[in-house]
């Protein structure tokens, strides 16, 4: 039986969850912006209109934000991320398997689901149910392999006739889209890899399907020879009934603004080192490497320039926030020089492994380290159930709260999913 894939793809994902809790917002262009809120990293279908360009400093706009009334909003990740939970729970309880590709996509399985009823309307069904139930645009590409499955996205975004959702099981209609796009546009394949592409006459997806694979392994490599395959209808990506396991948690921001003090510092690392290790018992990881960086901003070449990193093998693969957070103020200080101004820090925790992975130390006591480590999961287990319930109520010493390191958040829309204290008050 052949595979069919359908990707499920939120329209402008960040800039519709804002839209959604602002109902006079319906019409008006929206963008969203980076940490610190520096860059444009999502706009409303009005703000790609006017020419909003991603990744444009907002300072660069401000006349246009006056001109046409724009709207910014500061990235609220903890709306994002739950309002992409619910989506991909709606998805899950429509198709037999998901695969989330991202915070705004997922693959969906609809192998054997034409016996029961179409493509189209399968795709319509996903696409209407998702709006009535969670509230966001979505568009749904459907064909035989996953690059076909984006392409067909892609034209269910660009094409308003198509209503929102394409079906391209057909390998006529796969050619004749495949022909109109350019190959830029594939899945993969990008600007500074079309240049190359161009310059041996592959302009369109179509070109790239029909190039020898062979060739296009030899000049290039054996993953674009998987792309020009699957545009050719040959699925060559592994479904992912689970997603792989992570090889390293990563926790960092830039500062509001500049510090300087090693106190500040310490708080800061401190609060990264807590989320790192929060995420870490999410997937019931333990760490058995740490990692701290800190830097100054490289983009002010007029201040003095500063980038330090260093790491440390920890005795045993741990989980444990105290443990984690004592080795990184070790780093940190060892790390830090006075008279720079700071522009971010960050930690990474690697050599992960599961509880199977885990080993005692040598020269603990019989018994010892599991009473130790039975004690620490409780404690942990404890506070993590804390602060699920209410954010940062539990935290390390060292980790007073976003104090001179917080992130400019001056657009921040409410927690309106997440917090009781920040839903509107209707009277």
């Amino acid at each position: 039986m052949t595979s069919v894939f359908a990707l499920v793809d939120c329209n402008n994902f960040y800039a519709s969850c804002e839209k959604l809790f602002r109902p006079d917002l319906r019409h008006t262009p929206v963008v969203v912006l980076s940490n610190n809120d520096g860059c444009v990293v999502a706009r409303s279908k009005e703000a790609k209109t006017l020419g909003i360009k991603m990744g444009v400093p907002v300072h660069h706009i401000q006349s246009d934000i006056r001109r046409h009334k724009i709207q910014v909003f500061s990235s609220n990740y903890t709306l994002y991320g739950d309002m992409s939970r619910r989506v991909m729970v709606t998805l899950e309880s429509l198709a037999p398997r998901v695969d989330v590709y991202s915070i705004d996509e997922a693959f969906l399985d609809l192998t054997g689901i034409d016996r029961v009823v179409s493509f189209e309307e399968f795709g319509c069904q996903v696409k209407n149910t998702i709006f009535r139930s969670v509230g966001l645009p979505v568009c749904v590409g459907i064909a035989p392999t996953r690059t076909l499955a984006k392409l067909a996205n892609y034209s269910a975004k660009h094409y308003p006739a198509t209503g929102g959702v394409v079906d391209l099981t057909d390998t006529a209609r796969q050619r004749r889209l495949m022909a109109r796009v350019p190959v830029e546009e594939v899945w993969g394949v990008g600007r500074k890899l079309s240049a190359r592409l161009q310059a041996m006459g592959i302009e369109t997806a179509l070109d790239l399907a029909d190039a020898d694979p062979a060739t296009v392994r030899k000049r290039f490599s054996v993953v674009l020879e998987r792309t020009a395959r699957e545009l050719r209808g040959i699925a060559c990506l592994a479904w992912e009934d689970a997603p792989p396991a992570k090889k390293q948690i990563m926790c960092s921001r830039s500062f509001g603004q500049p510090i300087q003090a090693l106190s500040d510092l310490e708080e800061a690392v401190s609060h990264y080192t807590a989320r790192a290790t929060e995420k870490l018992r999410k997937g019931q990881l333990y760490a058995g490497e740490l990692m701290v960086f800190i830097r100054t901003n490289p983009f002010r070449a007029s201040v003095p320039q500063y980038s330090r990193s260093a790491s440390v093998s920890l005795v045993s693969p741990t989980q444990d926030s105290r443990v984690i957070t004592r080795q990184a103020m070790t780093l940190l200080r060892s790390l830090y020089r006075y008279g720079f101004d700071y522009a971010k820090a960050g930690v990474m925790l690697s050599e992960l492994v599961d509880g199977t992975g885990l080993q005692s130390d040598l020269f603990e006591a019989p018994g010892e380290h599991n009473y130790s480590a039975e004690r620490a999961a409780r404690l942990m287990a404890v506070m993590d159930d804390i602060n699920r319930k209410s954010r940062a109520t539990v935290t390390m010493a060292r980790e007073a709260g976003p104090g001179a390191y917080a992130m400019r958040r001056k657009h921040l829309s409410p927690a309106y999913t997440t917090s009781w204290k920040q839903l509107p008050d209707v009277y």
